[in-house]
């Protein structure tokens, strides 16, 4: 795992989580330029100005390994400095072709597949803790406890709100 960068105390961290159901099984050969596209990807991530920490499975290199939420879906989860920090990433890097051609490699998603959340500076979200944040998305809608990118919530907007962490 990459630790946490410090910071001060107050300072507050946008955590993000996205599930994608597989179409085909990673070692299938259809997954090929998903899977060639991982470490090059999470790399840039990890490079990334802003970046400060990315899940990843024991001994491995990234996270498809685990599966949390279904034995078809696998996770992605970040933390980043500020939400201008992972939109930079997720749409100005490489990483905007994985997200262009990920109808080839994933259903689509009916309910929501993606949700942020902002954390103290320095808290690492557990997996849990973020499928907790998806299934209120999904549930109640965009709030400042969980949200997206398209209705935002600052870190001011969402300090204090159930469920969060005391900075």
């Amino acid at each position: 795992m990459t630790s946490a960068t410090s910071s001060p105390a107050h300072a507050r961290h946008l955590a993000q989580l996205n599930v994608a159901t597989l179409r085909f099984p990673l070692d299938d050969p259809r997954m090929a330029p998903f899977v060639e596209l991982l470490d090059p990807v999470n790399s840039e991530a990890d490079a990334a100005p802003g970046f400060v920490w990315r899940l990843v499975e024991d001994g491995a290199a990234d996270a498809t390994g685990l599966r949390p939420a279904g034995e078809h879906v696998i996770v992605n989860m970040s933390v980043w400095e500020s939400q201008e920090a992972l939109w930079d990433f997720t749409y100005r890097s490489g990483h905007l072709e994985v997200v262009r051609r990920r109808r080839e490699w994933f259903e689509r998603h009916v309910e929501a597949h993606a949700v942020l959340w902002w954390v103290p500076a320095g808290h690492l979200p557990t997996v849990a803790e973020a499928l907790e944040r998806l299934a209120d998305l999904r549930t109640h809608g965009p709030s400042p406890r969980a949200f997206t990118f398209s209705s935002p919530y600052t870190a001011e907007e969402s300090a204090g709100v159930r469920g969060d962490l005391v900075s």
